[in-house]
């Protein structure tokens, strides 16, 4: 029994049937489609590295406590790998339409919280998968770690042997409240063992709350709200999405020609999908404001686990304002640079974590009650959220069959209309736009010129480059070379 952090448990709360609050990949594969046995033995195979498959999440009586994962008796793998089909003309497009379709439905609360769908009858002799995790298991990172443990780096490595399993008896209501309360105790002590470190070093400690208590100020200025866009509102049940693609050569060399860093190419580009989407539904990008969640992954040292949300935030101001590509990627780079020496990545850090010390039936029912509200007015603080988590660089296979391809998920909630998600995997880029079904139809204007304003600034920097070897010669420099480039998407990504 491990009890949900506050951060973990906030994604429970804050869903409901037009906001499900799961993350998700496709990843595409070439080659013949497993079938069901082969799927079936390689989960079995990778389940003992992935405890929270097999587990599920139990309430404690009265929210004396924040919710548990607990071993699920009932786990039954063939429930959680499903298997499905696009139809006619079986291209990317029928592909979108069925992830949109399985992103609209909750997954089950009473079952370990994933899913993974093997999709058939793509065109090109590809298959797909598409795998789904409640925000509460994991975040964005986490996410991209477990794809890593599912799939193999090797295309003919072996499964290894199933390893039986025996659920443990599961908790009855008078151990969850004991256990709520020993867990209470423990955060409260550990926050005093913490304050008393902090008594050891007061310039430090002073150091840290000044800087804490300027992100905080910061935090709170960039919550106000925004005036009303058409990308902002209610939005419905059902999700549609659509993907992008980008060479991450093609963005180092952007950022070796302009500055700044690769995260903020990614952002400048997402910019332009906005800038693009404004224009077409008659808002004027020049007086809007669009103000994305960018999250950052705050793992550090000994964060590494594959469960759970280890994030903060920053709320960055796209510049949709901006005509030129470059100044617009630079305006992106001075403002994000500005945003990390504001110190709310550390605010949003600190905040979360003294969220342990909260009392779980009180933050339970001011959420639920935020939520419900938000049906009837919608938030205009956040028009969006921009997550970039770097993924795996070398190829993957699933059982000798490689992965081409892989675009991510990020969900929406009551305000924000459309939400963007981006990894690398093997030297690609790809980008999964999210959006309402109902009030945003044309989400193909957003991922066309999210390609258009990468190629326009590929284009530029070819330009601006094309006297680089000449130069670098005659002067003896060293080019950096592109590894170094990529190696600064680790450095600054943002993650889900």
């Amino acid at each position: 029994m491990q009890r949900l952090s506050y951060l973990d448990a906030q994604f429970l709360h804050l869903e409901d049937t037009s906001s499900p609050m799961h993350i998700a990949n496709i990843a595409v594969f070439e080659g013949p489609v497993p079938d069901r046995d082969e799927i079936e033995r390689l989960f079995e195979s990778k389940l003992p590295r992935l405890k929270r498959y097999r587990q599920r999440v139990r309430e404690v009586p009265f929210e004396l406590g924040r919710p548990v994962w607990v071993d699920d008796p009932r786990f039954f793998l063939r429930y959680h790998v499903r298997r499905t089909a696009v139809p006619a003309p079986h291209d990317y497009n029928a592909l979108c339409q069925l992830m949109g379709r399985l992103m609209s439905h909750l997954l089950d609360r009473d079952r370990p919280l994933w899913e993974v769908w093997v999709v058939e009858g793509m065109a090109n002799g590809q298959w797909a998968m598409i795998s789904k995790s409640h925000h509460a298991m994991v975040d964005g990172v986490g996410g991209t770690d477990l794809l890593g443990v599912i799939m193999d780096k090797d295309p003919d490595a072996v499964l290894p042997d199933p390893v039986p399993w025996s659920p443990q008896p599961e908790p009855s209501q008078l151990e969850l409240v004991r256990d709520a309360w020993r867990g209470t105790a423990e955060d409260y002590q550990k926050r005093g063992k913490a304050v008393l470190q902090d008594l050891k070093h007061p310039r430090e400690a002073l150091r840290v709350a000044r800087e804490t208590s300027a992100g905080i100020r910061e935090l709170v200025r960039r919550i106000v709200t925004t005036p009303p866009i058409s990308l902002q509102g209610p939005v419905g049940v059902h999700r549609s999405y659509a993907p992008a693609r980008a060479s991450l050569a093609d963005i180092a060399q952007i950022r070796k020609a302009f500055g700044g860093t690769v995260n903020d190419v990614v952002l400048a580009a997402v910019t332009a999908g906005h800038r693009a989407m404004l224009a077409n539904r008659g808002d004027d990008p020049d007086r809007a404001i669009i103000r994305s969640l960018v999250p950052v992954a705050v793992r550090g040292q000994g964060g590494q686990a594959l469960y759970g949300n280890r994030v903060s935030a920053v709320f960055c101001d796209l510049p949709v304002h901006v005509v030129d590509p470059v100044e617009r990627l630079h305006g992106i780079s001075a403002e994000m640079k500005r945003l990390k020496g504001s110190h709310m990545i550390e605010a949003g850090a600190y905040l979360t974590t003294m969220g342990d010390l909260y009392p779980a039936a009180m933050v339970g029912m001011l959420t639920r009650l935020g939520l419900r509200l938000s049906h009837f007015f919608p938030q205009r603080s956040v028009s969006t959220v921009t997550t970039n988590v770097p993924g795996p660089r070398e190829p993957l296979y699933c059982l000798g069959r490689r992965m081409v391809e892989s675009f991510p998920y990020v969900p929406i909630a009551q305000g924000s209309r459309v939400g963007t998600a981006v990894t690398s995997y093997d030297g690609q880029l790809g980008f999964g736009v999210t959006a309402d079904y109902n009030t945003v139809p044309d989400i193909g204007v957003f991922v066309s010129a999210i390609e258009a304003d990468v190629a326009e600034l590929l284009a530029r920097a070819r330009a601006k480059n094309a006297e680089l070897p000449r130069l670098t010669q005659e002067s003896g420099v060293r080019p950096v070379p592109t590894a170094v480039l990529e190696s600064d998407a680790s450095r600054y990504a943002s993650k889900a």
